[in-house]
């Protein structure tokens, strides 16, 4: 009996012994417990999207919509515009480039074209006096064989000299019959003058105004009027050849006058009228690339109209 009792109070001791080992082991537990999901946490701030391996799988990864897409949202939105201002700018450099080298080859062209057309029309600038008048070749005279056929030319020199003069006087009367503008503006009166002996068909008279006025103010607005017009009078007289000469004179010392393109469409009829129909088709081209949709509306109706009649 007394070695039960023995027995008991032994067994009893070890487990009152044993009891505080238990509760410290399970307060080790909880604590371990507790700093391992702190540490999760603080894997999760410093290592987001971090590999399973490690975290067990806590961790959101970086498809699902959370605190690291809204913050990086931004920053994809300004890559995003960056390399569409990138392309834009490359396009417009590329375009840019285009534009000049098109430039310049335009100005090739144009240089080509007026050298060949101050070459081709030197000769006919120098044919006015020929084509003049007093230039003319005068009528050859009948040889007379006797002395006494001489008083017979006298009676017949007095017909020919008032049939020489009733023309002119004629003439003479018809320009008289012009009112000459007085209004105060030198050269816009010597102008207007010129196109109203035009618009009687006093061409000659009018070609002899209307180069006063280029001559005594080629810098001035009207004289890009003053040109074309002579150039038309010239035209209308049927001289094409010294028409295409003024015209083409009034485009290439002024080609911003107001009549320029006027000038470059009257040069290709001009053109057309004398037979060079390629040179006719050249001076409309050179309208278009100069000019395009800047000219007239009534320039470029008559161009097409001109344009299609040369066969362009």
């Amino acid at each position: 009996m007394m070695k039960r009792h023995i027995f008991f109070l032994g067994a009893a001791a070890m487990a009152l012994s044993a009891t505080p080992g238990w509760a410290q082991q399970a307060g080790l537990d909880k604590r371990v417990e507790r700093l391992e999901k702190e540490m999760r946490a603080v894997q999760r701030s410093v290592f987001p999207g971090g590999s399973p391996t490690f975290f067990e799988g806590e961790i959101a990864p970086d498809n699902v919509t959370g605190e690291r897409a809204r913050s990086a949202a931004p920053v994809i939105d300004l890559t995003a515009r960056v390399d569409a201002l990138e392309a834009q700018l490359q396009s417009l450099t590329g375009q840019t480039e285009q534009n000049a080298y098109q430039l310049r080859e335009l100005e090739k062209q144009f240089t080509a074209y007026k050298a060949e057309m101050d070459k081709r029309f030197a000769e006919p600038a120098a044919a006015p006096a020929a084509l003049t008048p007093a230039a003319a070749t005068p009528p050859a005279t009948v040889p007379t064989t006797t002395a006494a056929a001489a008083p017979a030319k006298k009676p017949a020199e007095k017909p020919a000299a008032a049939a020489a003069s009733t023309p002119d006087a004629a003439r003479l009367a018809l320009v008289k019959k012009v009112e000459i503008p007085a209004t105060g503006n030198e050269t816009q009166d010597a102008y207007d003058y010129g196109f109203r002996l035009w618009n009687a068909k006093l061409y000659p008279e009018a070609q002899a105004q209307l180069r006063q006025v280029v001559e005594k103010w080629p810098k001035s607005g009207t004289a890009s009027y003053a040109q074309n017009l002579l150039g038309r009078a010239y035209l209308d007289e049927g001289k094409p050849s010294l028409a295409a000469v003024a015209f083409y004179n009034n485009y290439k010392d002024r080609p911003s006058g107001a009549r320029a393109p006027h000038s470059l469409m009257y040069m290709g009829i001009a053109l057309d009228r004398l037979g060079r129909k390629a040179d006719a088709c050249k001076a409309f081209r050179e309208l278009e690339e100069v000019y395009g949709d800047k000219a007239p509306q009534d320039v470029r109706t008559d161009a097409a109209a001109a344009k299609a009649k040369a066969g362009c």
